[in-house]
C-alpha cells in the first residue's frame, strides 16, 4: 500500500465563510472562475486542495470516466473535464445548483460534462460495475451521504481507479480496508480530511 501524508498550507484551509468563487487550476479551462452560490452547507473544494489532488491523479485525465456524486459547484468534476476527462456526470439535488451548473456546463462548450438533478447514492446505484476510474464524492459533512456512498463508489470503481472524498475526521484504515478500500494519498486542510483510494490488491501467491 502507498500511503502519504500532506498538510497544505493555512491560506488553503477551508475558511468559515466560503468565498463567493473558485477557479479552475489545470487544464484547457484553466484560471476559468467559477461562482460559489449562497447555499447551506456547500463547501467548495479549496483551490490549493484540488492543485494537490491533480497533482496525485495526473494533469492528464484523457479517457478517463468520473463521477462527482454531489457536486456543488462543480469544480471537482470541472478540473477533471478541463484536463481531458471522457466522460464527466455532476450529480446534484439543489435544483439552483443544478441551473449553475448547466450554465458552465453550456458557456464552457463542455461536451464530455453532463449535469444531472438526483441524489448522489442512488445516482452511484444506478451504474455498472467498474464503469467509472474516478469517483469524487464530497457530501455535507453533517449527514451520513459518506458512508452509504462508499460502498457504492467501491462497486462502481474500475480496477485501477481512484476514489477522491472529503470527511470531517480520519478514517482509519481498518475501516476503509473493510470497504476493499485502502489509502493512496492523504492530506489535512484545517478541519477537512481529503483522500485518495484504491482498491485493495489482491495478494499475488508465489508458484
Amino acid at each position: 500500500m502507498i500511503w502519504s501524508a500532506a498538510r497544505v498550507s493555512p491560506v488553503s484551509e477551508r475558511p468559515h465563510r466560503p468565498p463567493s468563487e473558485v477557479r479552475i487550476i489545470g487544464g484547457q479551462w484553466k484560471r476559468t472562475r467559477l461562482p460559489v452560490a449562497n447555499v447551506p452547507g456547500l463547501r467548495p473544494t479549496p483551490d490549493r486542495v484540488r492543485e494537490t489532488l491533480f497533482n496525485w491523479l495526473g494533469q492528464d485525465l484523457s479517457g478517463w470516466r468520473c463521477i462527482d456524486a454531489f457536486a456543488g459547484t462543480g469544480a471537482l468534476g470541472f478540473e477533471a473535464a478541463s484536463r481531458g476527462a471522457s466522460e464527466v456526470r455532476l450529480i446534484e439535488q439543489d435544483s439552483a445548483l443544478v441551473a449553475q451548473l448547466t450554465r458552465l456546463q453550456t458557456r464552457l462548450q463542455a461536451t464530455a460534462v453532463r449535469v444531472e438533478r438526483a441524489d448522489g447514492v442512488s445516482a452511484l446505484k444506478r451504474l455498472g460495475a467498474a464503469s467509472m476510474d474516478l469517483v469524487l464524492l464530497d457530501p455535507p459533512f453533517d449527514s451520513t451521504l459518506l458512508a452509504q456512498a462508499l460502498p457504492e463508489a467501491v462497486r462502481v470503481l474500475a480496477p485501477q481507479g481512484f476514489v477522491y472524498m472529503e470527511a470531517p475526521r480520519r478514517w482509519p484504515d481498518d475501516e476503509l480496508a473493510a470497504l476493499g478500500l485502502a489509502v493512496y494519498r492523504y492530506l489535512k486542510a484545517g478541519a477537512v480530511h481529503a483522500f485518495v483510494l484504491q482498491r485493495i490488491k489482491p495478494l499475488v501467491s508465489s508458484p
